[in-house]
This record gives C-alpha cells, sequence and structure tokens, in this order.
C-alpha cells in the first residue's frame, strides 16, 4: 500500500494520469488494498463498486495510451455518499428498509461524475435519509472518526468524510441539508463546501421526493483546489431539476491564488444565541485574525439572530414525510429513532405552521442578504464543540443546556435555510487532538469568492500533510 499516492490531490493525480506517470489502475487498487486494512476500524463504506472500478480504471488507462479526449478527474479514484443513486449499484440511503435496492438510474450527480471520467470505487456511509448529524444507522456498526475511533465523524456525509481522511479515496461527493458536508468536515479535518441552493441539481429519482428546500450536493476533498475542480464538475443546470440556477456555473477555480487583500470580513463566535465551547471559539477566532495579516480587514459584526430551528426544522421535517411517510404504517419497526422522530413531525406539521415556517426563511433569507451588503464573508465556527463519542451528544455546551439533537451544529443549518454558500476550513485542533473547522459564509453565487478565501487560508496555515491515526 502506498500512503503517498493515496494522498496525492485530485489535481495533481489527474495531471499525474495524463501525463502516465501514475496508472488508474495502481491508483485504484491501492485504495482497495487501503479500504481492505483499514475500513473495519470505520465503516465508511456501506458498498464497493470493486469489479466495475477496476474495469473502469484499466479503461481510462487505455484511453490516455490511445491519445483520446478524456475528463478532468480522468482516472482519479473518487467516493459517492449513499444518498446519491447509482445505476446498477445498491443504494440504501442509509435506511434498511433499503438494504436491497437497486436503481436502474444514476443520479446527476453520478452522471457528471462519471462523465468527468472519475473511477467510483463505492458508497460511502450516511444516516438514515441524510436526518442526522452523526453517522449511525440500522444497516450495521456506526461510522468512525479516523483522528479517534470512538469518535463520530459527523454527519450526515461521514462516511464520506472519514473515507477521505484516511486517505481511502481521492475525493469525495457529499450532501448538505442542513451541514451534512461541513459538520463532518470540521470534525473530520478535512475542507468541504455547500454551494448555494440550486448551483448542483438534486434529481436522483428516488421514493415520491418532495421540493428540494434545503439540500445541495457537494465536494469533500483535502485540498480547496480539488474541492473547485470537482465543484466545477457537478455544478450547472439541468431542467429535471426545477430548483436549479439556470445560468452556467463560473469558473471556481480561476481566482483560488488572488488573496484576500481589500476583503471586508466579519466574524461572529455565536450568531447571537448559539453555545458554544470556549476552546472551540479560541481556535476559530485565532483563526478568523490571520486573515488581517493578509491584507483583509476582519471586524466583529454583533450578528444577532434569533435561532431559526423550528422553521427549519417543519420544513425540512415535512419534507422528509412527503418523501417518505407512505413506508411508516408497515415499517416502522426498520426506521431508525431518529428517522421517526423527524418523519412524526413533518406528519403533525400544520398548513399554518407550515406557512409560517417559509416565512422565517424567507425573513432568515432577507436579514442574511442585507447583512452582505456591508460584507464580502462571513466567519464563524463551524461547529459548537470538537467531535464527541459515538452516540454521545452534548446536552450541555459552554455552560448552556442545549438540545442534543441540533445543539452542536448551531452554525450550518441557518445557512441552508437562506440557501447561501458556506465552506468548513481546517483551521486547529481541541487540547485532545480533535479537528475543529472554521465556518466561511458567503452570499448566494459566491463560491468562487468562498474557496479564494478558503485557499489563502491554506496557504497560511495548511493543513493536508497532517494525518490521522487511522490513514
Amino acid at each position: 500500500m502506498s500512503a503517498e499516492l493515496a494522498f496525492m490531490s485530485a489535481v495533481e493525480l489527474a495531471q499525474a494520469i495524463r501525463q502516465k506517470k501514475v496508472s488508474s489502475l495502481e491508483a485504484t487498487e491501492n485504495f482497495f488494498q487501503r479500504i481492505d486494512h483499514l475500513d473495519s476500524q470505520l465503516n465508511s463504506y456501506l458498498t464497493l463498486c470493486r469489479d466495475q472500478a477496476l474495469t473502469d480504471a484499466r479503461a481510462a488507462d487505455e484511453a490516455v495510451r490511445r491519445g483520446s479526449e478524456i475528463g478532468p478527474l480522468h482516472g482519479v479514484p473518487i467516493s459517492i455518499k449513499d444518498l446519491e443513486m447509482t445505476k446498477g449499484v445498491t443504494t440504501t440511503m442509509g435506511s434498511a428498509l433499503f438494504r436491497d435496492r437497486v436503481p436502474d438510474l444514476d443520479s446527476i450527480v453520478v452522471e457528471r461524475v462519471k462523465a468527468s471520467g472519475a473511477i467510483i470505487l463505492g458508497k460511502t456511509n450516511t444516516p438514515e435519509f441524510g436526518q442526522s448529524g452523526t453517522t449511525e444507522n440500522m444497516l450495521g456498526e456506526p461510522c468512525r472518526n479516523p483522528w479517534n475511533t470512538e469518535r463520530t465523524p459527523g454527519g450526515s456525509s461521514g462516511g464520506a468524510a472519514a473515507a477521505l481522511a484516511a486517505g481511502l479515496c481521492t475525493l469525495s461527493m457529499g450532501s448538505d441539508g442542513g451541514g451534512s458536508i461541513r459538520i463532518p468536515a470540521s470534525f473530520s479535518g478535512v475542507f468541504g463546501i455547500k454551494p448555494t441552493q440550486g448551483r448542483v441539481p438534486r434529481y436522483g429519482g428516488y421514493g415520491r421526493p418532495s421540493a428540494n428546500h434545503f439540500s445541495q450536493s457537494g465536494p469533500l476533498t483535502r485540498t480547496v483546489a480539488d474541492s473547485a475542480l470537482l465543484l466545477q464538475v457537478v455544478a450547472g443546470p439541468d431542467s429535471r431539476d426545477v430548483t436549479s440556477i439556470r445560468q452556467p456555473a463560473p469558473d471556481f477555480s480561476a481566482g483560488l491564488g488572488g488573496g484576500v487583500k481589500g476583503m471586508r470580513l466579519a466574524w461572529s463566535s455565536d450568531f447571537g444565541y448559539a453555545a458554544v465551547d470556549p476552546g472551540v471559539v479560541q481556535v476559530t477566532e485565532r483563526a478568523a485574525k490571520l486573515f488581517a495579516g493578509m491584507g483583509a480587514t476582519v471586524e466583529d459584526a454583533n450578528l444577532t439572530l434569533e435561532d431559526p430551528f423550528q422553521a427549519f426544522f417543519d420544513v425540512f421535517a415535512t419534507a422528509a414525510y412527503t418523501s417518505y411517510g407512505h413506508l411508516m404504517e408497515e415499517h416502522r419497526n426498520d426506521f431508525s429513532d431518529y428517522g421517526l422522530r423527524a418523519l412524526e413531525h413533518g406528519q403533525e406539521v400544520t398548513g399554518a405552521d407550515m406557512s409560517r415556517a417559509i416565512y422565517e426563511v424567507d425573513r432568515l433569507g432577507r436579514r442574511l442578504e442585507e447583512f452582505f451588503d456591508d460584507f464580502d464573508l462571513l466567519l464563524s465556527p463551524t461547529m459548537a464543540v470538537p467531535a464527541f463519542p459515538i452516540e454521545q451528544r452534548p446536552s450541555v455546551i459552554g455552560g448552556r443546556e442545549v438540545e442534543p439533537f441540533w445543539g452542536f451544529l448551531p452554525f450550518t443549518y441557518p445557512i441552508n435555510m437562506s440557501g447561501q454558500t458556506a465552506a468548513s476550513v481546517p483551521c486547529g485542533y481541541s487540547e485532545d487532538g480533535m479537528p475543529i473547522g472554521l465556518h466561511i459564509i458567503g452570499p448566494r453565487g459566491s463560491e468562487a469568492k468562498v474557496l479564494q478565501a478558503s485557499a489563502a487560508f491554506e496557504q497560511a496555515q495548511p493543513w493536508s500533510g497532517k494525518r490521522p491515526g487511522v490513514s
């Protein structure tokens, strides 16, 4: 097994494959060797596509030998979160109800990943229907954090982040409906970006899907440039998703070296309502201040919001019930506790409740839209705490009682509600060595600027050379 090959960036590996310095088959076989050796400690994959991946890798190498036209991720091994439909490959949605379901179509995201030439290694672990900020389900053992296997990697893209951090893929595709890219990015020490709502079409053909109010597919990577590359592959309109942005995506890589000189950055330690671990505040505030040394202005914005979770959960749970509520009566015992909690809440939401929730979503969106009239980007902690032991969600944070189900993720779901874009950048470690993420938030359509600022931070305080114990 080669750790050097496993931790090579996607930008470097794609170039090395084009230049015939590395073969796609060599990289793919190396990952399966590492998965066989390490993933029993992490449970990051639910399904492996070993035979198809090796066949595709051989074909990728043959295309290079022939001098054929190739895509931007040609031959690069990638993992796909198991909320994305994959034709001919088991797609569970993290649910025991769909343990054996094999779709006959690919989601738009998977179509685009395949068209880019990437090699799909397998499907990564996720909580049932992506409805949790940690990654446990009824399909098997919990997904574990490679920095400390007693801790959660976060969720719902927990398997994607754990596999990436441990060097079990070059790139990971995740999705984020309330923080599900940024939570595991922060907990697992990798980079992840939630695109603007509608930037990446989400059509996938599962269940009886409701409107895609909050969720966006997006990349989890070990470098910012890799996320820019993968986001370029999956972004852009598609008429099958009526919520997708109709304009073509901008060039996300063009400004990565532009720095932050002259940018106006706001800092908030709590959004005005969040309970946050003092150690997390200390690490993230120190990281935020680094931007001042790069030529940006950084000021405490005194951002004061009301906690919008009730409105978020009303909309989120109603969408879940719309898609899966018809299965509750016959298959009640097959649902996870948190899955049932969301579905039951969605069943109880009245039309008046939903109307009030939609108004709160619009109100928050306008409040944050106006906030960005005065600032280019907003900085905050990504999470209120570092990764905690599996199935031991904190009930007290910073001396304040919180609701264990969502109290640890107060900074992420408001940005799903506003539809804006946000990234989590690895920015330091807790006293016991767990990664901590800095949240970089931008207005709608500003993925390029968020990536630019993230790349500037990456250059000032690199993180990619630090590897977890399980790697």
